[in-house]
């Protein structure tokens, strides 16, 4: 089970840390990816990391605002999103792969915990 936590509303320019927390002790074998889906738009991805920590992969508009590690010992994928704008105002979906590569296709994510808001004004 994904249980992602950690939104909220903020002022644009600050900062909100998204936790994702497993509760299998497998999921240091899977990459985790975020996605986001705002009002009336389709899912899209976010950043995502392989199961080792390292590839680190962002959607081009946040790279450099958002960063995305991952605790293996706490089963817990962080996405630390700084210099927030109104346009990141979504609800935020982790999801895990069993993929190395292609992290930014949502297809290849087989198990969604349910989202967090992220509200951000203007």
């Amino acid at each position: 089970q994904l249980q992602a936590s950690g939104g909220g509303l903020v002022q644009a320019g600050g900062s909100l840390r998204l936790s994702c927390a497993a509760s299998e002790r497998t999921f240091s074998s899977y990459s985790v990816g975020w996605f986001r889906q705002a009002p009336g738009k389709e899912r899209e991805f976010v950043a995502a990391i392989s199961w080792s920590g390292g590839l680190p992969f962002y959607e081009s508009s946040v790279k450099g605002r958002f960063t995305i590690s991952r605790d293996n010992a706490k089963n817990t994928v962080y996405l630390q999103m700084n210099s927030l704008k109104p346009e990141d105002t979504a609800v935020y979906y982790c999801a895990t792969s069993p993929s190395r590569d292609g992290l930014g296709i949502e297809g290849l994510y087989g198990y969604w915990g349910q989202g967090t808001q992220v509200t951000v004004s203007s």
